[in-house]
């Protein structure tokens, strides 16, 4: 989960200068840093008991880095009880230190992974996944999707007062892949371990961010001996952007090769959805058109991407020939908003008086204005109350997201005390806001179709799969699928894959889509 971007800044030197001190220390430390954590020990002795420093003498103050560290890692044997199937395998919740080229620590970016019994680790492959935000945990692909428990986060689930059992999944994808999930730093447990402005802007940007992420990866491989191990990436929201480039790095600056990258809801290209594009009008209409079908009833059962067939061709034909006539064409203008007024069921006033030129929040205020609800952004066809019914302007969240917070968060954090016996100092950060806000996008809105055209080039081997829901407003699925039509041919149809379920953002929440989506990383990694 977890596009939260609607705006970006503006370039700043400094931070420019920060993020290229950073790649080039990536190489640097790994001659100052250590190459794993100790092992689970023993609590250690309380302040004020005889310790290491002798009879009387007292103790050596602990650095600021010691202080803000997380526990040692704590790995434990596990067994799984499924259809079919009984998974044995162990999990390791710990850390990994980032240090900087002068072999200062900055900060220890948090894991949880998740490795098969009696595999052979140069065959079995292993996948490490993300979330987005920017500043999100891992916990949404985690027990949404791929690892081994699983939490409701849809119907009587999608409630925050929901207990977050954590149940057995049994679409984990850990039958044919094992598992990380980490979670950068200011997320989940991750934290700094350095103070000073500088290091947050280090991390805090594109680049700081995607070699963080990229190192982490590779002294992961290291640590568990699994650089003959077939790689993958899978990223969710802004893991579209994270994604390519952090794939892109482990090729070129880290010597890792990676056979394939899965996207789940992502954003590729920022500059469509920020200032004057025309293109995100383009790129929404079909996911409007898919929530007012599926409330409207139009189909047998579930709206499928083929019912929306017509609304593709309409929304790359003549609506974006007559959006780009622009307001001075009257008819053209009469024209569009007629026809979406149709399309979506917004009130064809409304629709006349914004020039069928919808904004997400607008649509998603208009869609049942009349019965006082709003819907969702991370899933259009979930609706709730809209606190301020009669407010000239909008003050809502989003029901099919801010519900899943309470729930997600006490599991993260039930499953790292209880089952893995990891009990971190501090808060899990399921969501930092403080982290979403100090992102620096450097020069301008972020993009990854550069980096995604680059890894294709490079390896003819690697392979990309895209996984969408068809009522997402955050990231809507047609703006992938009309970016990916741009890759050139070496990017054939058996190399690069789009699907589409009904659902949302979070579309794996519902278990048909999470049990065909599931099938597919399956068959990228054979």
């Amino acid at each position: 989960m977890a596009f939260r971007f609607t705006a970006t800044r503006p370039a700043r030197l400094a931070a420019a200068l920060l993020v290229v001190c950073w790649a080039s220390s990536a190489r640097a430390e790994e001659a100052s840093s250590p190459t794993s954590q100790q092992p689970a020990a023993a609590t250690p002795s309380p302040s004020g008991q005889k310790g290491g420093a002798g009879r009387g003498a007292a103790a050596p103050a602990p650095s600021a880095a010691e202080q803000h560290r997380l526990p040692p890692d704590s790995t434990t044997t596990q067994t799984l009880a499924l259809p079919g199937r009984t998974l044995n395998f162990t999990a390791t919740a710990g850390s990994i230190r980032i240090f900087d080229d002068k072999g200062e620590p900055q900060a220890d970016i948090a894991y949880t992974s998740y490795q098969l019994d009696g595999a052979d680790r140069a065959s079995r492959p292993v996948t490490f996944l993300f979330n987005g935000g920017p500043g999100a945990s891992s916990a949404w692909l985690q027990f949404g999707a791929a690892g081994p428990w699983r939490v409701s986060i849809s119907g009587a689930g999608a409630v925050s007062s929901a207990t977050p059992d954590l149940l057995p999944n049994a679409e984990t994808w850990l039958d044919f892949t094992d598992l990380v999930f980490i979670d950068p730093v200011g997320t989940g447990y991750s934290r700094f371990v350095a103070s000073g402005e500088d290091v947050r802007k280090r991390f805090f940007s594109v680049d700081g961010d995607v070699n963080s992420i990229a190192l982490v990866i590779r002294r992961w491989l290291e640590k568990y001996d699994r650089l003959l191990s077939p790689k993958f990436v899978a990223g969710e929201s802004y893991g579209g952007i994270r994604g390519p480039k952090i794939v892109r790095n482990l090729q070129t600056e880290q010597g890792i090769g990676v056979r394939g990258l899965i996207l789940v809801s992502p954003l590729l290209d920022f500059r469509d959805f920020s200032g004057s594009s025309l293109l995100k009008y383009m790129y929404s209409l079909p996911s409007m058109t898919a929530v007012a079908r599926e409330a409207r009833g139009e189909t047998r059962g579930r709206v499928t991407r083929a019912d929306l067939a017509d609304v593709e061709r309409y929304a790359q034909g003549e609506f974006i020939v007559d959006l780009l006539k622009g307001q001075a064409d009257k008819e053209a203008t009469a024209r569009l908003t007629d026809r979406v007024a149709t399309l979506t069921g917004i009130d064809q006033a409304v629709s006349r008086r914004l020039a069928g030129r919808f904004e997400v929040g607008e649509f998603r205020r208009e869609f049942d204005r009349r019965n006082g609800r709003v819907t969702g952004r991370y899933d259009g066809s979930v609706s709730g109350f809209d606190p301020y019914p009669d407010s000239n302007t909008a003050h809502f969240g989003d029901p099919s997201g801010d519900p899943l917070m309470a729930p997600l968060t006490s599991a993260a954090v039930d499953l790292a005390a209880r089952k893995l016996n990891w009990r971190p100092d501090g808060s899990y950060q399921l969501l930092s806001n403080s982290v979403n806000r100090s992102w620096d996008f450097g020069r301008g809105p972020a993009e990854s179709v550069s980096q995604l055209r680059e890894v294709l080039a490079l390896d003819p081997k690697m392979k990309l799969l895209v996984g969408h829901g068809l009522f997402d407003l955050a990231t809507p699925y047609f703006a992938s699928k009309v970016l990916l039509d741009q890759l050139p041919a070496y990017a054939s149809a058996d190399r690069v894959k789009l699907v589409v379920y009904p659902g949302g953002h979070m579309f794996y929440s519902r278990d048909g889509a999470r049990q065909a989506f599931r099938a597919e990383v399956e068959a990228v990694m054979k």
